[in-house]
Parts: structure tokens; C-alpha cells; sequence
């Protein structure tokens, strides 16, 4: 391959059974930042691929999901891939699972096979098995989904196409004043009003908990330490299990009365510890630290 060809971004094309999982493996490369194109016929392959090109900085990495909902142009597929791959970064992964698997999983959602015709579902995947066995003997990546369920396999999606050190969950940490109403999307929220509050000294009133000031005196109260160090380590089974279960964003609301003290140094504190999670990307918000 090409320098050139390297230049223009990754592209992936996703493919293989109906009902092995292409959907689920699709959102799980949506939520590492790849474009996704779902039921691309392979003869588009190309234009959409031109595009990317050209505008390679906004579209550095490219998913189309090729299927048979695409009719006779699927059978274009391995010829297709075949003459794109010398222009640009391109892989095939391809998802399979067992007759008696596929089976179960169309009988669970009630829908035909797009294959089936007047058949039964099994002779529909036996029909695309045998259309689709071309592709499968050239894929780059096979990912038998058999003993998957959705989360485990967004798991090996997340696994075989992130960035090696790229953040799988994302942590809000969202200091807030409950005077103006606990954040709606909050996943857990933390009360910091056990703690001496500075609006009372006439000191540090004008301050915030981003002023080294305020910091000391909020740190220095009893328990405030304390909690916050047992805080970060009973977060930590939580953002493992998040990142097992594939959830991708979450949000912790640590408030304190008015948002803008005891609150704002906590989540400073309990984000500066949590940034050490293994593949947890954490960022800080202070929602109220602006209002009068």
C-alpha cells in the first residue's frame, strides 16, 4: 500500500449473515468516532470512498455495512473490494454465527430472513450463506457471534478497531448547586453540603473552588478528604462495569448548595483521580459556577 493510500484514512467495510450482529458492531465503531454507512450497495463503494478522500480530515476513518439487503449488487462485492484496496487503508470484517443461532434470533424479533422468500428461515440462510461464502473467504476479520450477546460483542468490536490508549467510556464529572435543580441526566450524584460552606466567610464569598483559597479550606474540613478518596475508589467497579456493558458516556453530579464552592472543588478532585482509569476519557464541567 501506498503512502498515499495510508494518507486518505482507514476505511472498513462490514459485512457477513443477517442476524450475526452487523447492527450492534456498527454503533459500536459509531461511538469510536468512525463514519458509519449502513446498506451501502458495493458499486457506491467507490464514490463514497472518493469522498472520504477528499475530504480526508473530516472523514479519517470510513464504516460502510454491505449486505444482501443490496439485492444482486452484493455478488459485486469481492471484486469490488478487491480493486479498491490498492487506493486506500481497507479492511473486511465479516460476522457469522451458527444455522441454529440465527435461527433463534429471528424467531425472537419475529422477523423473515430477507431471503427466505416463501421458505422457511432456515432456507434463507442457507441461500445467503451460500451468496455470501466469496466475501467471508476473503474478509480480513471474522468474528463468530454465536456465543455473544450484544454487549460482548460491542466489546470485540471496541477491542479490534479502537486506537491503542483510545478512552471506550467517557466521564462527566458535573459539579452543580441543588438551588438550582439536580442535573436530569445525572447517572450518580454526590451531596457536598456536610461540608462547612464558604459563602460565610466573608473571605472567600467572592471566590470560587477554582481559586487555590477556597480549595485549601474545603480540603482541609473533616470527612472532606475522606470522601472524596472512597468516592473515586467505589466509582471504580462502576466505570469497569460501564465499559463491559458498553456504555460509552455517563455523568457524575457532585453539588453543594449554590455550585459554585464545595462542589466545584470536589469534582476537580474526584476528576484528577479518576483520570487514571484504564480506558475512561474524564472531562469536568461546572454547570452553575457563572450564575449570580
Amino acid at each position: 500500500m501506498t503512502d498515499e493510500a495510508r494518507s486518505k484514512g482507514e476505511v472498513l467495510i462490514v459485512t457477513g449473515m443477517s442476524g450475526a450482529g452487523r447492527s450492534t458492531a456498527a454503533d459500536a465503531l459509531e461511538d469510536l468516532g468512525w463514519y458509519v454507512v449502513d446498506n451501502l450497495p458495493p458499486q457506491m463503494l467507490k464514490p463514497l470512498l472518493d469522498l472520504s478522500g477528499v475530504a480526508s480530515a473530516a472523514l479519517p476513518k470510513v464504516a460502510a455495512v454491505v449486505d444482501v439487503r443490496g439485492g444482486e449488487m452484493f455478488a459485486d462485492l469481492p471484486e469490488v473490494t478487491r480493486s479498491l484496496r490498492d487506493a486506500r487503508q481497507l479492511r473486511t470484517v465479516f460476522l457469522d454465527a451458527s444455522d441454529d443461532v440465527l435461527v433463534r434470533r429471528f424467531e425472537a424479533v419475529r422477523r423473515p430472513h430477507p431471503l427466505q422468500g416463501d421458505g422457511t428461515i432456515l432456507d434463507g440462510i442457507r441461500r445467503e450463506r451460500s451468496l455470501i461464502a466469496p466475501v467471508r473467504e476473503n474478509a480480513d476479520v471474522i468474528i463468530d457471534t454465536s456465543g455473544y450477546n450484544i454487549h460482548q460483542l460491542a466489546t470485540e468490536v471496541s477491542e479490534l478497531f479502537s486506537e491503542e490508549g483510545q478512552a471506550r467510556h467517557t466521564l462527566t464529572v458535573l459539579s452543580f448547586g441543588f438551588k438550582y435543580g439536580v442535573p436530569p441526566d445525572a447517572d450518580h450524584v454526590a451531596d457536598m453540603r456536610f461540608l462547612p460552606n464558604p459563602y460565610w466567610r466573608d473571605e472567600l464569598r467572592g471566590l470560587t473552588g477554582e481559586d487555590e483559597d477556597v480549595r485549601e479550606f474545603v480540603l482541609a474540613q473533616p470527612g472532606a478528604r475522606e470522601f472524596i478518596d472512597a468516592y473515586a475508589v467505589a466509582l471504580h467497579p462502576v466505570l469497569q462495569g460501564y465499559q463491559r456493558e458498553n456504555k460509552s458516556h455517563s455523568t457524575v453530579a457532585i453539588g453543594c448548595t449554590g455550585g459554585k464552592h464545595r462542589s466545584v472543588v470536589t469534582a476537580i478532585e474526584v476528576a484528577e483521580r479518576l483520570s487514571r482509569e484504564d480506558g475512561v476519557a474524564v472531562r469536568v464541567r461546572h454547570r452553575d459556577l457563572g450564575r449570580e
